[in-house]
């Protein structure tokens, strides 16, 4: 296989965009291409179809371009267009082409004249094209038509800018010539992404639409309004010539002579013309491919080395083939296996940082949600109170007791007791719920195979829920064990003695761990939710949370303390989330009707997720601050009143309460205890056992393996874009390593004074307009300014022969009227060509400037080179 010529550059291009528009990656390449840039009344349209000599773009009044349109033009024996959307199908008929573009159109932005960034790629294949590749973008904008958004103008603008930006893309700047150029949408924005002007070529159109008596005569020499790259000027259709159907071969022939028979512009009539306009552009996209594909080759090579792990694996997959089926079932459900204990025991690798996750979640239960639950079942002093003198005088019955009876201590023990099995069961509750979505988490790596999925997660969630009933009878009968014997010799118990020391005036208090240290229980921010607007609103505050007092601060430093509140009398309730609210609030109040915090009786805290309150709450109980109980009066309670109690009695009622207090305490600690050893024994070890050792064995008898290792659709779409992008990526790097490095391109042009594009105050540029008259130096008659019309005067190919022409044409080049000889190569790239070229020269020279003769000219002057054959 030969080295490939620069020629075939245009059509590695186009086959890289099909490859990867195929498979939604060609934005993510960067391909050389050739933005088309102007406003809606430019004549965008015109320009492309006059490239491909047919009539296939939309028409009409207001935005008709809507998405960006690829076109590729390949030079073809035979005429034909296709769709990358559609591409069986090939269009011989361009009406049909349009009707395409329109449906296709509206079938992404709708009929209300929105817009989109999804291009639309069509390839036209053609005798009469040279090979381009070309985005049409839609007319910039500025008032909105229709059902169109007010800012369309910006949409619009950030739409072309998301193309033009790219560095592998030349900007094709299209501006009417019956516009001030100075105000040329199309360069600005060119200017702003491409300032050292390397990627802007000019196109001047409606040359033929100029006022009487002016021309863009200096614009089109690059003279007035100087680009690096330079302008084109084209004659487009009138909209007369469109609707009348006007052959586009005959509008390319009428601007052929509009161009040679006029006479500001017949001496450059070479250099001028849609037909120099393709040819420009396809050297300018050749060499511009061609200075681009190290890069490129860079960018590829990179995105094959990120793929080649992922495509490993499929380089040879057989879907049908029992023996990777039966690899790919192992290998997941030993992964599942895996990430199910990750999940559970922690894991270092893949650390979730947004939420808590798996094991977490289920400490969190162990340790704040359950003994959270524990304190709600707290009984109330009250009716504690009453039940246990109830006890007694029944215990006693007719007669009157002298002694403390210790029946009565353990009928209102076990009764406690067996409230304990309500949270528990709750808490089992709880843990079976994140272990089954722990499952959910851990099979959704299993997507690829849907049957696979649904079978482990079915498995294993009916295991769970088998060891739920196990789990929960072991909880009830560790209650049971409690309640078949109250040990009253525990270590811990306080006895009979010192529970008739304690003060009997003397409430419960809360336990203080290390007397005399302040024990901080926890810091956070808090929300307070409840002061009124009037007073500044909910504000944030660092609180600290000790088992004497709740503090909060202007900030974590805590330096500035906004207020201290003492615990006493303290507790908790739940506040209804407000309607419009997000956050998560709780309250905390005086049982003693006090105000809390100023004049508000209770204070609001707000969090920002129900599991922030919830831990809240089991730090306020480790300070002794308790749930607020539901109050209701009962018959019983209402007799209280009547009821009093003697001295003896009350004596009697204090110490058992006390009594209680201590032995409830010790079941409490031991629950909390074994509560976690119960559950991690009997559920969630066992769950790790049985996905280790026998889920396969459930999984293979559930279903035969064939049903069970059938892929998705979006799985197998996946592997097959996977494989067409890493065939398409070794295929391109194929090309562009076979492309002849040896080929030699023509530098980029030289910088121009181009501020005219950056106009400040005051600054006002030159105007584009003037009469003929005013272009020639006094005294030169209008009859010499240019060569009679006619073919190009000196084609000069590689070597120039001797005479009066080639020092014109070796004189260092300005931008200035160049003459058609400019026209053998490019006329923007070949000024470099000339070595020791004198420092930059500004565009414009004044009239008055001496010209030395045309023959052995020493520096640049403004002396036409087509006019020497004429004075010979």
């Amino acid at each position: 296989m030969g080295n490939r010529g620069m020629e075939e550059l245009i059509p590695l291009v186009n086959k890289l965009q099909d490859a990867f528009s195929s498979i939604g990656q060609s934005c993510h390449l960067d391909l050389p291409q050739i933005a088309v840039v102007g406003g809606q009344s430019a004549g965008k349209s015109s320009v492309l179809e006059n490239f491909v000599g047919r009539d296939f773009l939309p028409r009409g009044s207001g935005i008709v371009t809507r998405r960006p349109l690829i076109l590729q033009l390949i030079f073809s024996k035979t005429e034909y267009a296709e769709f990358l959307h559609c591409k069986s199908k090939k269009f011989t008929d361009f009406d049909e082409v349009r009707q395409e573009i329109e449906a296709e159109t509206d079938r992404v932005t709708g009929t209300n004249k929105g817009i989109s960034p999804v291009p639309i790629n069509l390839r036209v294949y053609s005798p009469h094209v040279l090979n381009l590749t070309l985005i049409d973008l839609p007319g910039i904008t500025k008032v909105p038509v229709g059902d169109q958004p007010q800012d369309i103008e910006f949409q619009i603008r950030d739409m072309i800018l998301q193309f033009i930006s790219r560095e592998s893309s030349l900007i094709l700047a299209v501006t009417p010539a019956n516009m001030d150029l100075a105000n040329s949408d199309a360069l600005k924005m060119a200017k702003e992404v491409d300032p050292q002007g390397l990627r802007t070529i000019g196109v001047i159109t409606k040359l033929d639409l100029m006022d009487e008596g002016t021309d863009a005569r200096d614009v089109l020499e690059n003279k007035l309004l100087p680009l690096r790259r330079g302008y084109i000027g084209v004659v487009n259709r009138s909209q007369k010539d469109i609707d009348g159907k006007k052959d586009i071969r005959a509008a390319l022939a009428a601007e052929r002579k509009f161009f040679l028979s006029h006479p500001a512009y017949r001496h450059m009539a070479e250099r001028m013309g849609t037909p120099h306009l393709q040819r420009v552009l396809n050297q300018q996209l050749t060499n511009h491919i061609r200075e681009s594909l190290p890069s490129l080759r860079s960018k590829l090579q990179s995105q094959l080395l990120s793929l080649e792990k992922e495509v490993e694996e499929y380089k040879n997959f057989r879907p049908d083939d029992p023996a990777r089926k039966t690899k790919a079932l192992l290998q997941m459900v030993q992964q599942f296996g895996v990430d199910f204990e990750k999940r559970i025991e922690g894991s270092g690798d893949q650390v979730d940082t947004l939420e808590l996750s798996g094991g977490a979640r289920i400490n969190r239960i162990f340790h704040e949600r359950f003994p959270f639950e524990l304190v709600k079942m707290e009984f109330d002093e009250k009716d504690l109170r009453r039940e246990i003198s109830y006890a007694i005088k029944n215990i006693h019955g007719v007669r009157t007791g002298l002694f403390t009876p210790d029946l009565a201590f353990e009928a209102i023990v076990k009764k406690q007791v067996v409230k304990l099995k309500e949270p528990c069961l709750k808490c089992v509750d709880l843990v079976i719920q994140e272990l089954i979505n722990t499952v959910r988490q851990c099979t959704s790596k299993l997507g690829s195979y849907p049957r696979l999925r649904e079978e482990t997660e079915r498995i294993v969630t009916t295991h769970i829920r088998e060891r739920e009933g196990k789990t929960k009878d072991q909880i009830l009968l560790l209650i049971d064990i409690e309640l078949s014997y109250i040990n009253t010799n525990h270590e811990d118990f306080i006895g009979f003695a010192n529970a008739q020391q304690r003060n009997t005036q003397t409430n419960k208090k809360r336990a203080i761990p290390n007397q005399g240290e302040i024990l901080v229980i926890r810091r956070g921010w808090l929300t307070i939710n409840n002061i009124s607007i009037m007073k500044g609103g909910s504000k944030e505050y660092w609180f600290v949370l000790t088992a004497e007092s709740l503090s909060w601060y202007k900030d974590e430093e805590e330096k500035e303390k906004k207020y201290m509140l003492p615990l006493d009398n303290l507790k908790i309730r739940d506040v209804e989330k407000g309607f419009m609210s997000t956050k998560h609030i709780f309250a905390i109040f005086n049982t003693e009707q006090r105000n809390v915090y100023k004049d508000l009786r209770q204070i609001e805290l707000a969090c920002d997720s129900q599991e922030d309150v919830d831990s809240w709450k089991a730090s306020f109980l480790r300070a002794g601050v308790y749930p607020e109980k539901d109050q209701t009066e009962s018959e019983d309670g209402a007799q209280e009143n009547t009821f009093s109690m003697d001295p003896q009695l009350e004596r009697q009622v204090e110490t058992i309460r006390n009594l209680v207090d201590s032995y409830v305490g010790i079941i409490n600690k031991s629950i909390r205890d074994l509560m976690p050893k119960t559950i991690m024994h009997l559920m969630i070890n066992n769950t790790k056992d049985f996905i280790h050792s026998e889920l396969l064995a459930f999984l293979y008898s559930s279903s035969d393996q064939g049903s069970l290792m059938e892929e998705s659709a979006e799985q197998a779409q996946r592997r097959d874009e996977m494989l067409r992008m890493y065939h398409a990526l070794k295929e391109a790097l194929a090309i562009i390593g076979d492309i002849s490095t040896s080929t030699v391109t023509t530098p980029v042009p030289p910088p121009v004074d181009d501020t005219w594009l950056q106009p400040g105050p005051g600054h006002s540029p030159p105007p584009q307009r003037r009469p003929p008259s005013a272009l020639l130096p006094p005294g030169r008659p209008p009859s010499l300014r240019a060569p009679a019309p006619g073919p190009p005067l000196l084609p000069l190919p590689g070597g120039a022969p001797p005479g009066p022409a080639p020092p014109a044409f070796a004189a260092p080049p300005i931008p200035s009227r160049l003459g058609p000889f400019a026209a053998a190569s490019d006329p923007f790239t070949a000024p470099p060509q000339i070595p020791a070229r004198p420092a930059r020269i500004p565009p414009g020279i004044p009239p008055g400037v001496p010209r030395r003769p045309p023959a052995a000219p020493s520096r640049p002057t403004i002396i036409r080179p087509a006019e020497p054959s004429l004075l010979d």
